[in-house]
């Protein structure tokens, strides 16, 4: 019971104390406002007010009694604290403007990269999803600590940086108007793509009809394979042709091939010509006109006569453009031009219905894959971003022919024709890299 008692005793001494000091505010306050602090009006609250706060204080908060309270009116109850805790009253002497954590220009860019994002293609190649990061995927150009270095050279003497510093020269379009990648822009970390789960997942989308195994897409039969060849100027080694060659882009013009995946094909071949120096066949024989269905049947014995009469083609390119739902652009800004995106396309003659398809027997199958994914691999570090992941449907689309065959979906039916010839030039540098044996390391 005394317990008890002692307990509420506490509480109302507690409450007489917040009352006592209430009121004297009020009182204090009152004739400060009354007659604006410098009158002689209401003297009596005021000495009252003061031996109230002053009993209560030497009572109850003893350490308060002893604060400086000359200060103006609503500061004196801050400057005690100060006075009781130095570190308030440190905090409460800095301007917010003398805290810097970066540069005004770092702190900016920074804030732009961490804005920055991209897109991939989904696996149904319907939709776009935000990308993954890549755990197996190391970049090279760490803009961040690049960033940092630079901010930290401000301070140093004009003559010694000159001294230490050297021009980088920049890099000049072509007669094509385009600026090739001076080198990656990131590199991928082989150890982890070991996995077969992780390898198909950052590079492959595979059809619902076909199925893709271990055994045939092993990395390092995927990277072990030597695809590059000796460049010989004086007889053809590449050749370009059209399984479907009516197809067409948002602003194509009727009866102008110039405007579709033709002309697309004719501007690929004179760049690997006139920048690069290969010797390119553009075969224009159009095998899906009256119908689509047999078009690569159609298309056979032209092209096997088209490699019986120039033995020496290594490289077969069988270029198409895509088709998805209207209202999705297959695009990326690309050295500041709409640039279309492009997949690179492979048959595994194989079906989960029939499995091995023995009437399409496909004898550089192997070959094709390991060609396709170090396109693959070569476009996604020296051009992140412009690739579609690598389709893997079920028959085998004519890619017997040649172990270096592509198939390649360049855009699609909503891109227009600026998108597609924008394309064509990093086509033909990838290509180059490929074959020179520079795109890998």
């Amino acid at each position: 019971m005394n317990k008890k008692w002692n307990g509420r005793n506490i509480f109302h001494k507690c409450v007489l104390v917040l009352l006592v000091i209430a009121l004297g505010d009020f009182l204090f306050t009152g004739r400060s406002s009354s007659d604006g602090g410098g009158g002689s009006s209401f003297s009596w609250k005021e000495a009252l007010a003061g031996k109230a706060e002053e009993s209560v204080l030497n009572v109850w908060l003893p350490s308060f009694a002893f604060a400086d309270r000359s200060s103006t009116q609503g500061s004196w109850f801050l400057n005690m604290l100060g006075q009781q805790v130095p570190l308030f009253a440190y905090a409460g002497s800095q301007e917010d403007g003398g805290l810097q954590t970066e540069s005004g220009s770092t702190y900016e860019r920074i804030l732009l990269l961490e804005g920055a994002s991209e897109y991939t293609e989904s696996e149904d190649g319907d939709a776009l999803e935000a990308p993954e990061t890549s755990e197996g995927r190391i970049q090279l150009d760490d803009k961040m600590t690049q960033l940092l270095q630079e901010e930290n050279q401000t301070g140093r003497p004009e003559e010694e940086e000159s001294a230490d510093q050297e021009e980088t020269p920049v890099p000049s379009a072509d007669q094509f108007g385009f600026i090739r990648a001076a080198g990656r822009s990131q590199e991928y970390n082989w150890s982890y793509y070991q996995d077969f789960d992780a390898l198909i997942k950052e590079f492959y989308a595979v059809d619902a009809t076909t199925q893709a195994s271990p055994a045939r897409l092993n990395l390092d039969s995927l990277l072990g394979k030597t695809m590059a060849i000796t460049k010989n100027p004086d007889v053809p080694q590449i050749l370009i042709y059209h399984t479907h060659s009516q197809e067409d882009f948002v602003d194509s013009v009727p009866g102008d091939s110039s405007t579709t995946i033709m002309g697309a094909g004719e501007l690929l071949a004179q760049i690997l010509r006139e920048e690069y120096g290969y010797n390119v066949i553009h075969h224009t024989g159009e095998y899906d006109v009256e119908a689509r269905d047999y078009a690569y049947s159609n298309s056979l014995p032209a092209i096997e006569q088209v490699l019986a009469e120039n033995p020496t083609i290594e490289v077969v390119i069988d270029l198409h453009r895509d088709e998805v739902l209207e209202g999705r652009k297959l695009v990326m800004d690309l050295n500041g031009k709409p640039t279309a995106k492009f997949m690179f396309f492979n048959g595994l003659s194989y079906t989960k219905a029939h499995g091995e398809i023995e009437y399409l027997q496909n004898p550089y199958i192997d070959d094709n894959l390991a060609f396709s994914f170090q396109m693959q691999v070569i476009a996604n570090e020296y051009y992140p971003g412009l690739t579609r992941r690598i389709y893997l449907k079920g028959y085998r689309y004519n890619m017997h022919l040649r172990p270096r065959s592509l198939l390649i979906e360049l855009g699609a039916q909503t891109n227009t024709v600026e998108e597609i010839r924008n394309a064509c030039a990093p086509i033909a540098h990838i290509l180059d890299l490929e074959l020179s044996g520079k795109g890998l390391y």
